[in-house]
């Protein structure tokens, strides 16, 4: 069976400095808010570029904190609206509606399957206070035309870095393009721990201080609470597994690169649309999932399987069809609803070999 991801296998190659790093931090005896954690957040934010870098406990934690961080600050208050895009993963929604404030649901361009710039302003309204850009898949969403329409808006700019670590825009790498941005590093990540983890990155001071204390219980001072926090913190041995990790990454976003342009060139079935990189640009995609479309996916996912090729959908239910937004169940996204009933993703695992990757491109094109 050839797996959709291998954790196991990737996370073996690092395997002897994994251990020594859980060993030491068991030795320490501290375990929460420790070294390890401030030299994760410091190299997090050297390889982003940014200010400031604030571990937390998940990828949800991240958005929510700078929302909520918004809020304390005074610029965004409760039914508030946040632009977002209608197709993305239901954490970016989670995190609005979690802060009490409206998500505000636009299409994405069927083609980088990244929120529609073009279509921000006619949703713009006198509540708007901030467009929730999400770099789906592993692709940068964002350009010039983004920033003026935040500029002349007064809006701020917040990044779902969850699936994009390591992308760039121009020379600047995503999670520095915004005004502040939620990362994930679920296990499957580009940048995965061996748990749940989170950070937010940001050049604004003051957003950074009171994130810090809020996902802290709100305390800057112990057993002093100057806000109303969460517990949200990140552990010691997830941040030092992940400073072993970051050391590697841009040779495992090269390694998926590699793949996804084998799979660019070699799929030929006139069946399957395959994915587009913007601007032409190989630098705007870390390719966290590579996601090709078909009207035939359910027929070909079971073909692949029976196959013993591993495909997982991302994602079947679009938010505005879940349950848990019943509300927004009435409202009609063509473009995002066709995505989600079209798209299937291949495996991408930097640790895939080139005899999978031939046997996987083989039967796509006999499929």
């Amino acid at each position: 069976m050839i797996k959709f991801l291998d954790l196991q296998g990737l996370n073996k190659q690092y395997s002897d400095e994994i251990k020594n790093i859980t060993n030491e931090v068991i030795d320490s005896g501290w375990y929460l808010l420790g070294d390890k954690v401030k030299k994760f957040e410091n190299n997090l934010a050297k390889f982003v570029g940014t200010e400031y870098a604030i571990g937390c406990a998940n990828g949800l934690d991240a958005l929510r904190l700078i929302l909520r961080a918004y809020i304390e600050m005074g610029l965004i208050k409760h039914g508030d609206e946040v632009i977002v895009p209608a197709n993305t993963y239901i954490a970016s929604l989670l995190a609005i509606t979690d802060n009490n404030l409206i998500p505000v649901l636009v299409e994405p361009n069927i083609g980088s399957y990244n929120l529609d710039i073009a279509k921000i302003e006619e949703v713009i309204t006198n509540k708007t206070r901030a467009i929730m850009t999400v770099h789906l898949y592993g692709q940068i969403s964002f350009n010039e035309e983004l920033k003026k329409i935040a500029v002349k808006n007064n809006l701020k700019i917040i990044e779902d870095n969850a699936q994009a670590i390591g992308a760039k825009y121009k020379n600047l790498n995503s999670g520095n393009l915004g005004d502040a941005a939620g990362f994930s590093f679920y296990p499957g990540k580009n940048l995965g721990a061996l748990g749940d983890s989170g950070a937010v990155t940001t050049n604004d001071k003051k957003l950074a201080k009171i994130i810090r204390a809020i996902a802290n219980y709100g305390s800057e001072v112990k057993y002093e609470n100057k806000f109303s926090g969460l517990n949200s913190r990140m552990d010691e041995i997830q941040a030092g597994i992940l400073s072993i990790k970051l050391k590697y990454l841009y040779n495992e976003n090269a390694k998926r690169k590699g793949i996804a342009q084998y799979y660019l060139n070699h799929i030929n079935n006139p069946e399957i649309i395959l994915p587009e990189i913007i601007n032409g640009n190989s630098d705007s995609h870390v390719w966290h999932l590579f996601v090709i479309r078909t009207e035939r996916r359910d027929e070909l996912k079971e073909y692949l399987e029976k196959n013993e090729v591993q495909t997982v959908i991302h994602y079947p239910i679009p938010p505005h069809k879940q349950k848990c937004y019943e509300k927004l169940n009435n409202l009609k996204f063509e473009i995002t609803e066709k995505i989600h009933k079209e798209v299937l993703s291949l495996p991408i695992s930097p640790i895939l070999s080139e005899k999978d990757m031939v046997t996987i491109v083989d039967l796509i094109n006999k499929f």
